[in-house]
């Protein structure tokens, strides 16, 4: 029997289902990637290039020149991706424990990173003259890896309106940026109602009915072209009013107010993906929290996580410094991105990890030695990973993350902090920092739990005893890894 398609409303895709793939990848990376980076100064450069007095504008004027006269339609020409080679840093990301690999498809600067017929500013027709998604695309089938695609378009409208402003002072005041410019209306949006005579109205999401019309061509464009295993939305499923202005508006399409092109797009990817698998195999992930939006995908986290275990998969996505590359920003160590990890999978996360590439496409000396250090930390503890689902309780110990949005400190895990998956009958216990005295004390199985067998990963099985529950095991004095290691508990029958 066919299975039946979506319908574009939250009733219908309210019955939506995580696909396995997903559930047991665990571990991705995403390649956030475009023109922004040419300059090597950060995220959010296209829009903050337009705003006088702002380290980026500086930066612009003092490298490129005044806004009105070398705006980002400029700058964009100047991102080639000449060493460019997906195929070797697929080879690093595969080896380095993705389980499926991301690649942006536009930021919101409005620049797409493949072929459209929509879009002229697009990486084939300007720049690098290459379909950069079609090309990872191609690299991450070579590992047969789930492909993604990140979308940033939602909230372009406004947040690029900077672009129709003037200097207020010094040489160039009063004279009009480049987004002016009527011959480029087309790429720098007619967004003239985001601008009043005290600047831009920065909205997530406009109202403007035109734009919700172009999104949702470009989203299936999108998903047409590539068939993606998996599609982020850089906000709230669009165009709800929850980050919008007018929370009476009556807009509608497909009998659902405001959300219609939201919905309509995540039917379309769905319905697309049982057309090509038999089956939906497809995931739709945003940032809505409230469960009557994410039901109809999984949730995402940017920068941030749950407290506890979720009874459906969630995804968090964050990165080993910012956005986009900046010359003038540290990195993750190796040791914290791992501890994310482990924390978030023991509470049914997933964990999306964007590393930075330089506006060449190669990547530096440090984030190859950070991919480095997670292959060798995988080639030991993935089996605890991958695959893996909740256990009845996420952790032991009394440390915890701090759980703020966009807030990713390090924890001061303590030997007595421990984070549990379970596979099978097996038990994996995470030690966020093992023991001096090489004695790990698992405190939260229940006396009919019984143990059959401990064995430290990359180790061997291990001493152990066990009483009223309480279960100890002695470790080699030369653990296997220097970052998070993990014990496999064999147990009696099923829990």
């Amino acid at each position: 029997m066919p299975i039946k398609q979506f319908e574009p409303t939250f009733d219908s895709l309210g019955a939506y289902e995580c696909p396995d793939w997903f559930r047991d990848a665990k571990f991705g990376i995403w390649s956030h990637w475009g023109p922004q980076s040419v300059p090597m100064f950060g995220d959010w450069y296209a829009r903050h290039m337009y705003m006088e007095g702002s380290p980026q504008y500086l930066y612009h004027l003092r490298h490129y020149g005044h806004p009105s006269r070398f705006g980002y339609k400029d700058l964009v020409k100047l991102w080639k991706a000449e060493r460019f080679d997906p195929g070797a840093l697929m080879e690093l990301y595969y080896k380095a424990g993705a389980r499926y690999f991301v690649a942006q498809a536009m930021h919101h600067d409005h620049f797409f990173n493949y072929p459209s017929r929509l879009n002229r500013f697009n990486a084939a027709q300007v720049g690098p003259m290459k379909d950069i998604c079609g090309l990872w695309q191609a690299a991450a089938a070579k590992y047969n890896l789930p492909f993604g695609l990140t979308e940033h378009l939602g909230a372009s409208f406004s947040w690029w309106a900077v672009n129709k402003g003037c200097d207020k002072e010094g040489p160039y005041a009063g004279v009009p940026y480049d987004g002016a410019d009527p011959e480029y209306r087309d790429f720098y949006f007619d967004n003239s109602e985001h601008i009043t005579p005290k600047g831009n109205i920065h909205l997530w999401y406009t109202l403007n009915k035109s734009h919700h019309d172009y999104w949702l061509a470009v989203m299936k464009e999108l998903i047409d072209r590539f068939q993606p295993d998996l599609l982020y939305t850089d906000g709230v499923l669009p165009f709800g009013s929850h980050w919008c202005a007018d929370e009476d508006s009556t807009l509608t399409r497909g009998g659902d107010p405001l959300y219609g092109a939201g919905l309509e797009a995540v039917a379309h990817l769905y319905n697309t993906s049982i057309e090509k698998h038999g089956r939906n195999n497809a995931v739709y992930l945003q940032k809505d929290r409230r469960p009557e939006i994410y039901r109809v995908g999984l949730l995402d986290m940017e920068k941030t996580q749950l407290d506890a275990i979720s009874e459906r998969p969630w995804h968090t996505d964050t990165c080993i410094g910012g956005w986009f590359y900046d010359a003038k920003q540290p990195f993750k160590r190796p040791g914290h991105i791992i501890e994310m990890l482990v924390d978030i999978i023991a509470k049914n996360g997933t964990m999306l990890l964007n590393i930075l590439q330089r506006p060449d496409g190669s990547i530096d000396d440090e984030v190859r030695w950070i991919l480095d250090e997670l292959a060798g930390w995988f080639a030991v503890c993935g089996e605890g990973v991958y695959a893996t689902r909740p256990w009845r309780i996420n952790a032991e110990g009394g440390t915890s993350v701090v759980i703020r949005d966009f807030t990713e400190e390090a924890a001061a895990w303590q030997p007595t902090d421990l984070r549990f998956v379970r596979k099978g009958n097996a038990l994996f216990a995470f030690m966020m920092r093992a023991p001096e005295n090489r004695v790990a004390v698992i405190r939260s199985l229940r006396p009919e739990e019984k143990v059959e067998s401990v064995r430290l990963l990359g180790a061997g099985e291990l001493p152990f005893a066990q009483s009223f529950g309480v279960l100890t095991a002695e470790l080699p004095e030369e653990l296997p890894t220097k970052y998070t290691n993990c014990l496999k508990i064999e147990l009696a029958g099923e829990f």
